[in-house]
């Protein structure tokens, strides 16, 4: 999550007046300010994992703010430094932009302006050190589970290590989710981390397709079957032969294709239309719904005994408004994605974008936040996403709760991680201990815990 007070401030001037009122400035605001009197001695606190940014004069002893460009350039040349020097010189603030400079700001500075300027850069600095995270954690886990269902909230947590107990166990499973919130994904893992992954996943949209259609589609048919059958065609089912069979939306399923679908998960066999072979089949059926097939079975619209055979076992996959926590996090990886495949450069994400993001109700799940992160890297409009009037009176009031849940399981989170050491965790957030004690204190978070 971006926040605006996210990172220290290094704020460089050898003239002591001016260093003071700077730094004051930016306390008042509620930054942390490392106030230095040099630029060598910035150059102990910066790392390419720094939090921060630098502000510095240009024109000091021993090594100037564009040497120190310079040197931080080396270091990372994604770490923001905003320049500061005399009035009226358009050549050196030309010159320090081209050489990687975030901002350049005549003096004397406009505390406004330098306020702003340093909320800014401090958001496009949590948001790169986040998509390197990202990056990262995609990877050095690869095919792991960790960097294919995203999420830091507990049910995030429950389904990863699930689909994990599940993947080898060889048993059908049914996946609950509403539409958008990754059940193919899941069963793909499902798939992907069981002892299947080299043979076929195949998926097959059972809403997508008429009746006439469906049945050919599964279970394939002999030359002659129908009109217009001219030759054998092997049907979803054979074709998963040795893999993962993907029905989704189920519950759309007509009826007589119910009860042969029903037959082959209890023998194992089909037999293709106008054909009177038994073919044996060893797959494994994931099916998805959108609906409750208990309920369904209970009105006549699907069968009891398919739903039983079907669920075996189960994943419900909870809606991304009941997980607000990893919306920013999804939000910056889509963005990142998207900058990519679009080849565009990849956008500043401010606070009113964070603050519509999370006061959105998202029933289109994960697939619509998806859409809007492509929108936006396209510059084109993102409803709502920049009006100036709240839509709903109540909205900073839900805003504060959302962003304290984010901030508590981003903690949670990164204590299970570090088996519970404070001082590995604080590194790791990019904030002091005391911080983070504070934190974990107001949350009702025990170190212990976690050990």
């Amino acid at each position: 999550m971006i926040t605006k007070q996210h990172g220290p401030v290094i704020f460089i001037d050898d003239d002591e007046e001016v260093r003071i009122s700077g730094a004051q400035a930016l306390e008042l605001e509620g930054f942390e300010v490392i106030a230095l009197d040099s630029a060598h001695a910035a150059l102990e606190h910066i790392s390419a994992t720094w939090p921060g940014i630098i502000v510095s004069d240009v024109k000091m002893p021993t090594m100037s703010g564009m040497d120190l460009l310079d040197r931080i350039t080396t270091i990372d040349q994604d770490l923001p430094v905003v320049l500061i020097t005399g009035h009226g010189d358009i050549s050196l603030a030309v010159e320090a932009i081209h050489a990687g400079a975030y901002d350049f700001i005549e003096k004397p500075a406009d505390m406004e302006r330098l306020i702003d300027t340093v909320h800014r850069a401090l958001e496009k600095r949590a948001l790169i050190l986040e998509n390197r995270m990202l990056r990262q954690r995609s990877g050095n886990l690869g095919n792991e589970i960790e960097g294919r269902i995203i999420g830091i909230t507990p049910a995030m947590m429950t389904l990863r290590q699930t689909t994990l107990d599940l993947a080898d166990t060889d048993v059908d499973v049914l996946i609950l989710g509403e539409t958008g919130t990754g059940k193919e994904l899941v069963a793909r893992c499902l798939h992907d981390f069981g002892s299947r992954r080299k043979s076929r996943f195949v998926a097959l949209n059972c809403g997508a397709l008429p009746e006439s259609v469906i049945e050919s589609e599964l279970f394939g048919h002999e030359a002659g079957a129908f009109t217009g059958a001219t030759k054998q065609r092997i049907g979803k089912i054979e074709y998963a032969e040795g893999g993962t069979l993907f029905l989704d939306e189920v519950e759309s399923m007509p009826p007589a294709i119910q009860v042969r679908l029903l037959r082959v998960l209890q023998e194992r066999k089909i037999e293709r239309l106008g054909g009177n072979d038994s073919i044996a089949v060893d797959i494994r059926v994931i099916a998805a719904t959108k609906e409750s097939l208990l309920d369904l079975s209970t009105d006549g619209s699907f069968r009891e005994d398919l739903y039983y055979r079907l669920h075996v076992a189960s994943l419900s996959l909870p809606p991304l408004r009941d997980r607000p926590e990893d919306i920013p996090i999804l939000f910056s990886l889509f963005v990142e994605n998207a900058s990519e495949r679009f080849r565009r450069p990849l956008p500043e994400l401010d606070d009113t974008m964070m603050r519509y993001l999370l006061a959105q109700s998202w029933a289109g799940n994960v697939r619509e936040l998806r859409n809007v992160a492509e929108r936006f890297v396209l510059g084109m409009p993102v409803s709502g996403a920049h009006d100036s009037t709240p839509q709903n009176q109540k909205e900073p009031e839900v805003l504060t709760d959302k962003v304290s849940a984010f901030e508590r399981e981003t903690i949670r989170a990164a204590m299970i991680r570090n088996s519970g050491r404070v001082g590995k965790t604080a590194e790791a957030l990019g904030i002091p201990r005391k911080r983070l004690y504070l934190r974990m204190q107001k949350y009702g978070l025990d170190p212990d815990q976690f050990k």
